[in-house]
């Protein structure tokens, strides 16, 4: 009898203990892994968010770049880190939804092996090119690489980049041929030196050269106009139909981690993409803010596995 009581008391001091655990959350530094090189359209999100983040949670954002293999080397080290909150996936569109499309043998499983957090941006994509060459518009584009097999090439770092560019290939009969880089930011610079012909990029690392002109855009792949680019039309309006392309961006922790300690982080992620600095920042790069239930962004994700494997089925885009 003595025994059971010991053991039940050994139980019940172990539960309270993790749930005292869970209620004092965060007791020490979070990281955030993000998938590629410093200055990619991910790690400037992040850093946005960085000192908002850091005020809410009380404990230092530590931001750790493991760039390489469309982002399958952070995925994967996420995926299998311990499940206690400390460290977090800033997992995109391309690793969670376009990566179990194209590879075959993906060592992660997005619907198994995360627990998603919150989506917390929205944002189309920029078709973007060298300003040095003779294209002013999408149709200049087809027509000088129909022109230009041989020079034409287009800067990606992640499956959502590719993807798209592949799609846009398929729709307009032209060959592109892919350079993989670390990052969004390497992408764009490639543009700006001339070292490709173009890329599909995420906001953030463009803005800057699309206002300075180092960088020419053609076209957004939203459904309407985007009002911080309003002179850009959409792939439509370009005259390349059915080219819409939706990017997002999210946090996701290890699966298994406790409801208790995703709920926390989902309120904050909530919180602060809607505070003034972070909404401002987010407006200055062309990013809608969103801070999803962690139920939505689960379905979000389930949804666009099947939408993008489709595409990459009919496109015959495999990468393994």
């Amino acid at each position: 009898m003595v025994r059971i009581l010991i053991a039940m008391a050994a139980a019940l001091a172990a539960a309270s203990g993790s749930s005292f655990a869970q209620d004092a959350y965060p007791t020490k530094p979070i990281r955030v892994v993000i998938g590629y090189a410093a200055g990619g359209g991910n790690d400037i999100i992040v850093r946005a968010m960085q000192p908002e983040l850091v005020k809410g949670l009380g404990q230092p954002i530590v931001i750790e770049n493991k760039p390489g293999a469309m982002s399958i080397i952070a995925a994967d080290y996420v995926a299998k880190a311990a499940p206690d909150g400390y460290t977090i996936l800033m997992g995109p569109s391309g690793p969670m939804t376009i990566n179990p499309a194209t590879y075959s043998k993906l060592s992660y499983n997005p619907l198994r092996d995360f627990a998603p957090i919150s989506m917390i941006a929205a944002f189309p994509l920029i078709v973007t090119v060298d300003p040095r060459l003779p294209v002013k518009s999408v149709k200049d584009l087809v027509a000088w690489a129909k022109a230009n097999p041989d020079k034409s090439n287009y800067a990606s770092s992640a499956g959502i980049f590719q993807i798209a560019t592949e799609m846009f290939k398929q729709r307009t009969g032209t060959k592109i041929e892919m350079i993989l880089y670390k990052s969004s930011g390497e992408s764009v610079q490639a543009v700006a030196s001339g070292q490709v012909m173009m890329t599909m990029t995420d906001p953030p690392p463009a803005t800057g050269p699309l206002k300075a002109g180092s960088v020419r855009g053609l076209a957004v792949t939203s459904p309407q106009r985007h009002p911080s680019w309003p002179d850009l039309p959409t792939m439509a309006e370009a005259g390349v139909p059915d080219m819409e392309v939706p990017v997002w961006t999210a946090f996701f922790a290890p699966a298994k981690t406790p409801a208790a300690i995703v709920a926390r982080l989902q309120t904050e992620v909530a919180r602060v993409v809607q505070t003034p600095e972070v909404k401002a920042r987010f407006a200055g790069m062309g990013l809608q803010p969103i801070g999803s239930s962690s139920e939505d962004l689960g379905r979000r994700v389930a949804a666009d596995i099947e939408k993008w494997t489709a595409v990459a089925k009919a496109a015959n885009l495999k990468n393994d």
